[in-house]
């Protein structure tokens, strides 16, 4: 009788005690680095959506080893950060006891599952000899320049009481405690990721990402190319610069709009007659969380500077000029020219206030799609919508007639003849916000002198980028690294707004390695993304105390073959990490024959919702614990059950029928054993083998493991209607087998009389002369366009073509939103969506 419970630990223990998942460093094999994104280990432990991911992998990283890879398959803590902290600060527990015993838990669940781990080369990010690298790193930003100190207003939690980057903050809330933000005035430490803007977006073109991770990361970036463009001020010397993309609108720009912290409007103060108004908005606007402020859905508010007029440089009228919420500082030039008869906000924005709107543009023809066309009017009363494409200029003087594309040039020539427009280049991207106010993060190894900061011009010594951008601020030495985190009685938030660590009298101060004099050291720790950003090159040297890895192990393992995480990390860690593996390069500290991108290939993993497909929460006592289906049905009906649920990239709903499918299956593997005997097994069995490990082969290259388990299913379906079955082709099913369900897998082949572990033998290979499948490529059309083509078994019938057809990304994108009336099918050869 199949009983797991037994088998499981026993092979677990085994497994360790043979180190038979222990990569080699210099082993001559064909390396194969397969990486899962490091979990903050919570105090809740394990969950089944963790699971997903480790499981998938797990499978990629077996079958890889069985095919004579010298896989890297490793696990670490990210540790450090509020998730941590705060469930420190809500037991009483402290951080480090904390994170020793969450760490236990996370790692014992993982070892139930009979993960494939490396636990050679196991890391945690609060591991001083781990996050001496971690300030490392950050020294090597503040010397070259690309760390700077400044006054800033940032995202404040204050439950958290701490700064948050704007990737954070989630439908205006904290990411991790999901209080209400504010804004906040604070001096943070900042990095300059904006540098790299350009290079994180060229750079997708190397890799192998989905295509909607490049799409969000591109969008996050937001690249714009358009034209600075300098409108005079009436009485004013200095004109005011407007970034625009759609200079083939500015003679329907009938008003200006400035952010309410543009430096211009202080310098206009005299000018303006309602100053104590605007002072007022400025300040109700400073509260506003940046999202708030773009967001579509939010009211457009805004205050007029009377007294201010604005001349366009086209049309040489007269325009007044607001403030308004909606524009923001720290992109473009923190002014718009607003046109609008052709942007939604500007359109807005003008109905409010009763302000002219012109239409300049009209679409190229009667087909083009109209996003709320118009007639021409000067007043905005009929006005009722708007229209954002491009066009045929109207109403635009000699321009009139011209396509978009052309009168931006020949406006552009006309305004750079004068000296009124330059071609420019902006991103939505910020700089990253590196400083944390509370204790359970790395501690900043900066320190500040008051009297170097006075003295700083007449120093005679040189000086790096770093200080010549923070005067008075230098570093700790990098021999004196790593500068530990205080061990301290009191870690909660401080009602100040500081960090923890500014209470620690003897910790914060100290000398001055510069002048010898009194200094002080920085009190603001690092994000819970600092330690995460460069892990993926520690697991390669993990216990270098002079690299943060050699070079000659980097160049061994790196880069990342496979790297599966969180499609919510997109914008976060996954894009961060390559921030810091572009700096690394191009410091040197990455060898440059690596390339600059640090992964490969990036999947990620749909959510497993819970039962009914309500997202599971503790609140409503839906969330499933991996330990109880472990402990009932046993790890390998887990793991089984958790890869047959669904598409791996989708939201599933777990369905505990689902689960005791999955334990009736291992049961009918189990029970085949006592069938061995038949000495030769016939032809429909050896070509069913062959097609099960070509199709289970090729599926877990793409992780449908999905449909990979379900052929697995059918073999054992047809082995069972055998009266007898042969040894050879259920030893090889069992290899196939053992990646999904190592634990049975091994004790099978054990009990079979192997005296080798069953993940010691190599991956079975299929002999085409054995598939006798009719392949034929299928022609997909959409409305009688080709639109993809498909190798398919010939007998497929249109049901089954029509799925795989709809499957097919091309084909989704053409029919994503549309209706599909009609489907025209010629077997084996055509399909044609009518839509």
């Amino acid at each position: 009788m199949y009983n797991p419970q037994k088998i499981e630990k026993k092979w677990q223990r085994h497994w360790d005690k043979e180190e038979i998942y222990k990569a080699e460093d210099y082993s001559k094999k064909k390396k194969q680095y397969i990486l899962l994104e490091f979990p903050y280990p919570s105090g809740k432990g394990l969950h089944v959506g963790h699971c997903r991911p480790y499981i998938a992998l797990d499978i990629v990283a077996r079958k890889k080893r069985m095919q004579n890879f010298n896989v890297l398959f490793p696990m670490g803590w990210d540790a450090f950060g509020l998730p941590t902290e705060n469930y420190a600060i809500k037991t009483g527990v402290h951080p480090i006891i904390a994170t020793k015993k969450n760490t236990n838990i996370f790692k014992k669940q993982q070892k139930s599952l009979g993960l494939s781990f490396d636990w050679t080369r196991e890391i945690n990010t609060t591991d001083p000899n781990y996050y001496k690298w971690t300030q490392w790193i950050f020294l090597q930003f503040f010397k070259k320049g690309l760390a700077y100190k400044k006054k800033i207003p940032i995202n404040w939690c204050p439950s958290c009481r701490t700064g948050l980057a704007n990737e954070e903050v989630i439908n205006g809330r904290c990411e991790r405690c999901g209080a209400k933000v504010i804004r906040k005035e604070k001096e943070q430490w900042i990095l300059k990721i904006t540098k790299y803007a350009e290079r994180l977006i060229k750079d997708l073109d190397k890799v192998d990402f989905p295509e909607r991770v490049k799409t969000l990361e591109k969008d996050w970036i937001g690249k714009s190319e358009g034209y600075e463009v300098s409108f005079k001020i009436k009485n004013q010397e200095e004109p005011i610069k407007v970034f625009t993309t759609r200079l083939d609108t500015i003679f329907g720009a009938t008003y200006l709009v400035l952010s309410p912290e543009h430096p211009a409007i202080e310098k206009f103060e005299s000018e303006i007659s309602n100053f104590k108004s605007v002072e007022r908005y400025i300040e109700r606007t400073k509260m506003k969380l940046e999202r708030e402020r773009i967001s579509e859905s939010k009211e457009k508010t805004g205050i007029k500077l009377k007294g201010i007029k604005a001349i366009n440089p086209i049309t040489k009228q007269e325009i007044p000029v607001f403030i308004a919420d909606y524009v923001l500082m720290n992109y473009g030039t923190g002014t718009i020219m607003a046109v609008p008869a052709h942007d939604e906000r500007d359109f807005d924005f003008a109905k409010k206030y009763s302000l002219p709107i012109i239409e300049v543009i009209k679409p190229y023809s009667q087909k083009t799609k109209i996003v709320k066309r118009v007639p021409l009017v000067v007043s905005n009363k009929s006005f009722e919508r708007y229209y954002e494409g491009e066009g045929t200029l109207i109403n635009s003087g000699r321009f009139t007639g011209m396509e978009s594309k052309r009168a931006k040039e020949k406006l552009f020539i006309l305004l750079k003849k004068d000296k009124l427009a330059s071609k420019k280049v902006h991103y939505k991207l910020r700089d990253w916000i590196f400083s944390r106010q509370h204790y359970w993060g790395e501690p900043m190894p900066l320190i500040f002198c008051e009297n170097c900061a006075d003295n700083i011009k007449k120093n005679k010594r040189k000086l790096n980028k770093g200080e010549l951008l923070n005067p008075g601020w230098t570093t700790v030495s990098e021999k004196d690294l790593p500068l530990k985190l205080p061990k301290v009685k009191k870690y909660k938030p401080t009602k100040t707004g500081e960090s923890p660590l500014s209470d620690i009298k003897s910790w914060v101060n100290t000398k001055c390695p510069i002048c010898g004099g009194p200094a002080k050291r920085e009190t603001d720790t690092m994000p819970n993304w600092a330690g995460s950003n460069w892990y993926y090159l520690r697991y390669c040297d993990p216990k270098n105390d002079k690299k943060l890895a050699s070079s000659k192990l980097l160049k061994k393992w790196m880069t990342v073959d496979w790297y599966n995480g969180g499609m919510e990390h997109t914008t976060l860690h996954l894009l961060y990490s390559r921030f810091v593996y572009k700096f690394l390069w191009d410091i040197g500290a990455v060898p440059k024959s690596l390339g600059s991108e640090p992964y490969k290939k990036r999947t990620s993993h749909g959510m497993i919702l819970g039962e009914g497909g309500i997202k599971m929460s503790k609140s409503k006592g839906n969330v499933i614990n991996p330990n109880d289906v472990v402990n009932e049905y046993g790890a390998d009906t887990l793991r089984i059950y958790e890869m047959f649920m669904g598409p791996f990239e989708e939201a599933i709903a777990w369905d505990s029928k689902g689960v005791k499918g999955a334990r009736r299956f291992l049961d009918k593997v189990w029970n085949l054993q006592y069938k061995i005997g038949a000495s030769k097994q016939n032809t429909e069995i050896k070509e069913s083998l062959h097609k099960t490990i070509k199709k289970v082969s090729q599926d877990i290259n793409k992780l449908k493991l999905n449909t990979a388990i379900s052929c697995l299913m059918m073999f054992v379906n047809k082995m069972e209607k055998e009266e007898k079955i042969s040894l050879k082709y259920y030893s090889t099913f069992l290899i196939l087998l053992s990646s999904f369900a190592p634990h049975i897998g091994e004790e099978i082949w054990n009990k079979l009389g192997h005296k080798k572990s069953i993940f010691l033998k190599k991956w079975p290979k299929y002999n085409p002369k054995f598939i006798k499948e009719d392949i034929s490529t299928l022609i997909v059309q959409v409305n009688g366009k080709v639109r993809g083509k498909i190798n398919i078994e010939t007998t497929l019938s249109v049901e089954q073509a029509k799925k795989i057809a709809l499957d097919h990304l091309n084909i989704k994108r053409w029919l994503f939103q549309k209706k599909i009336k009609k489907v025209i099918f010629v077997k084996g050869k055509l399909i044609n969506f009518v839509i």
